[in-house]
């Protein structure tokens, strides 16, 4: 493999050209799960006769045009937009008018071999490090005092694909304390971070002791510091917004990163934090490259969103109206409604009409066939 400062321009290449292209050679070689090879096939089969479709034909000019299904696969780079919106405009409504901080909650390198093997049980562990420490400190009157808001969206990757196993928080700058009051924050403080990191590590450990762990890897684990990073706080609402959907439904890999895909090599493009973030091209072998992004395949139902405190479902909306209350914030306007039709939604996103006819311009694409899922295209 080997990397260098990219100039290059991407390419016309996806994801699922590569999973056709070397899949089959991949899972001869590797031994994967069900949940893996399920992804690769949603992903190898998304947008293609393979999962049917239907026929539209423009009632201006006659021009017909087939219009694949999607995968929904959770994993597949093309299917992600609409979940992402449909989810973004849900989450519009529980936003507090207050300051926002980004935690990042980071498992050492050595225990990726056992995320690996017991990615749910380690995954799982995590989710609930992370956040019983935070609401912990937020508990603590020394801090806060009170409830906290928290959002905990799960991460598997680095930016070349390694395994980089962390968890991204979103928690409001204060609490709900037991009066019914906003506790707010200190200017530009949340919690201390070094302390975080300490109480994150034992409780991970200790939940970590409870599995065949060896013993050694846990002498290790408890000897070395762990990492909690803090940013500062967000702007405003909108700017958290704009984070959310950056990192909520994001897979390993997206297509725009690629560049290329040749028998011998993929190269796609990433940051180099290390070395002032600086954009470099990756160039890994087809095989390795397949290998990398299923390390990151899920367990099959697992929720890599989570929320806690104000926001965790069972009292979420009469907790938020108390919090608007003591924050003397008018009730939210945000409403999600009947679900966005898929023209709509489109219209409003990328401002394309995928009903009108890509030739004059002019007709409407209308719908004349539907064909069921076969292993090869209509003719």
């Amino acid at each position: 493999m080997a990397a260098r400062q990219t100039g290059a321009r991407s390419s016309k290449v996806e994801l699922a050209d590569i999973v056709r292209r070397y899949g089959a050679a991949f899972r001869a070689t590797h031994r994967l799960c069900a949940v893996q090879h399920r992804a690769l096939r949603a992903i190898e089969q998304c947008r293609t006769a393979a999962l049917g479709g239907e026929l539209r034909q423009c009632d201006a000019c006659g021009k017909q045009r087939y219009v694949y299904h999607s995968c929904r696969n959770r994993h597949c780079p093309k299917c992600q937009t609409r979940a992402k919106e449909r989810w973004l405009a849900e989450r519009r409504a529980e936003l507090l008018p207050v300051a926002y901080y980004h935690l990042v909650f980071t498992l050492p390198h050595e225990l990726n071999a056992l995320a690996q093997h017991r990615p749910r049980e380690l995954y799982a562990m995590l989710f609930a490090s992370a956040s019983e420490t935070l609401i912990e400190f937020g508990r603590n009157a020394r801090w806060l005092g009170g409830e906290i808001a928290a959002t905990l969206v799960l991460h598997t990757w680095g930016q070349t694909l390694s395994q980089h196993v962390h968890v991204h928080c979103l928690v409001a700058a204060g609490a709900l304390d037991a009066a019914g009051q906003w506790v707010r924050s200190r200017r530009g403080f949340l919690f201390p971070v070094k302390a975080l990191s300490a109480v994150f590590r034992g409780k991970f450990l200790a939940a970590l002791g409870k599995l065949p762990a060896p013993p050694a890897l846990l002498v290790a684990l408890r000897a070395k510091p762990w990492v909690v990073y803090a940013k500062r706080p967000f702007a405003g609402p909108q700017q958290v917004l704009e984070y959310l959907g950056r990192y909520t439904h994001r897979t390993a890999i997206s297509n725009e990163r690629l560049v290329s895909a040749q028998a011998d090599s993929v190269r796609f493009r990433y940051k180099d934090y290390a070395h002032g973030e600086r954009r470099r091209i990756m160039q890994l072998e087809p095989i390795e490259f397949l290998r990398r992004f299923a390390l990151h395949v899920l367990p099959r139902g697992f929720n890599r969103i989570r929320h806690y405190g104000l926001l965790a479902n069972r009292n979420k909306a009469t907790l938020l109206s108390r919090a608007r209350a003591a924050l003397q914030a008018p009730a939210s306007s945000q409403r999600t409604g009947a679900p966005e039709s898929v023209r709509a939604f489109w219209q409003r996103v990328a401002g394309i009409d995928i009903e009108r006819c890509p030739r004059c311009h002019h007709g409407t694409l209308r719908l004349i066939a539907v064909f069921a899922a076969r292993t090869h295209p209509p003719p």
